[in-house]
């Protein structure tokens, strides 16, 4: 698993959103679970009505963010955001939802093939961060998605970016 440390600014989003457990329906990735189920909804949007999106920056790049709350540790429930990036919000379409994302420090974590299916999160909490010198600066997880990732039957020929943003640690 590679590693990076980027700068980002603001970064704009517009999408569906789930919030619960995702995978209380079927565990893993699979179309069966809520996070599948969101990517069918926004992939029937773009394909029926994507045209109505103003400014998206590039239509090859979707987004999955994770947004943990305080029910996420009680009770495993979490929001999970699937879109793609705009340069401004402009006239965005009522069924979708906007992120605004802060700018921020981002850890880029590059995933390989069966690494993308792997315990990923876990490891980097319990390996990288500690003897990493950061923090985690907001409880959200950012996977982008682009050409690299040839889709779920074919994971171990896909590459996928993992963003975790951070921040230094106080000493």
């Amino acid at each position: 698993m590679e590693v990076k440390v980027v700068e980002k600014d603001q970064v704009l989003l517009v999408g569906l959103s789930f919030f619960g457990d995702p995978f209380k329906s079927s565990a893993g990735w699979t179309e069966e679970n809520e996070i599948g189920r969101l990517w069918v909804r926004l992939m029937a949007f773009l394909e029926n009505q994507g045209a109505r999106i103003q400014q998206i920056k590039d239509h090859e790049v979707s987004y999955e963010v994770h947004i943990e709350h305080a029910e996420t540790q009680e009770k495993g429930e979490y929001e999970v955001f699937v879109g793609l990036e705009v340069a401004q919000l402009q006239d965005v379409p009522v069924e979708l939802l906007v992120k605004v994302l802060p700018p921020t420090a981002y850890a880029v974590f590059t995933l390989e093939g069966e690494e993308i299916t792997s315990d990923w999160h876990q490891m980097i909490q319990r390996d990288w961060l500690p003897e990493s010198g950061y923090q985690i600066a907001y409880d959200f997880a950012i996977e982008r998605y682009d050409q690299r990732f040839k889709g779920l039957d074919k994971i171990a020929e896909s590459v996928l970016d993992v963003y975790i943003p951070v921040v230094l640690a106080r000493s």
